[in-house]
């Protein structure tokens, strides 16, 4: 497959699977990998919207994570779209995985409410004028609430979702007061809350959820998932999420 300017394939380490990405623009992280196998219980012959799929990273690895019927990869920005969609036909992909160029708040001129199974999600993190702006637009979009807003994101879901459907996200810790204030706001009920530390000396930075739309009320807080051990090595959770031998 030809490349362009910039770009590079990088092997997920993962059943084969490649990605394509732009070495200056923004690239997956730990937090994509992670929500990719906190969300692969989903059950059979799911229809999934992933939501802000950037290059298509948690498309990609549900995709052979979880027994899926469909993954719809909505990403607003062309340039990356382009890259997504490149990456599902390098990984022979094109009949589980359709990118979708656009906005999610146009989405439904394209998609129809309440026939979703799942939805995940890694949005921007960052609020508009907080934290340290980057200039390169590509990275502010992905970064930052410039296109739309965590309300923006859980309100749509709620109208993408059949009744008892499922709500992954990974986020911030610092905004879960956030999180969980719009998810019940909007009838998305909070299922699994799990935060995510560096090692066991740090704060938690990240924090996987789980909620259902319509669901009662109970929240299951699991142990904290712990990144790397005291000699800076990646845990044996994490080895195995990563599909590597301990």
């Amino acid at each position: 497959m030809d490349l362009l300017e910039n770009e590079r394939i990088d092997d997920l380490e993962y059943k084969g699977l490649k990605i394509i990405q732009n070495k200056n623009g923004f690239c997956f992280g730990i937090d994509s990998v992670l929500l990719s196998d906190f969300a692969k219980n989903i059950k059979k012959n799911a229809k999934v919207i992933d939501i802000g799929t950037g290059t298509g990273i948690i498309s990609i690895l549900l995709s052979k994570k979880a027994n899926l019927s469909k993954i719809y990869g909505i990403e607003i920005q062309d340039e990356v779209a382009d890259m997504a969609k490149r990456s599902v036909y390098l990984n022979n992909l094109n009949d589980k995985i359709e990118i979708i160029n656009t906005n999610i708040k146009d989405i439904f001129n394209i998609l129809n409410p309440n026939e979703f199974d799942v939805i995940v999600t890694n949005p921007p993190y960052m609020k508009m004028n907080t934290g340290a702006i980057n200039e390169e637009k590509k990275k502010l979009i992905s970064r930052h609430e410039v296109e739309c807003t965590l309300e923006d994101i859980i309100r749509i879901s709620y109208k993408l979702l059949k009744s008892n459907g499922e709500f992954y996200m990974v986020h911030r810790a610092e905004r879960i007061v956030d999180i969980l204030f719009y998810l019940r706001q909007y009838k998305i009920e909070p299922k699994i809350l799990r935060f995510i530390q560096p090692n066991l000396n740090k704060e938690p930075n990240l924090v996987l959820i789980k909620a259902v739309k319509n669901a009662g009320y109970q929240l299951n807080v699991k142990k904290p998932l712990i990144v790397y051990n005291e000699d800076g090595k990646y845990t044996d959770e994490i080895l195995e999420i990563y599909n590597k031998e301990k």
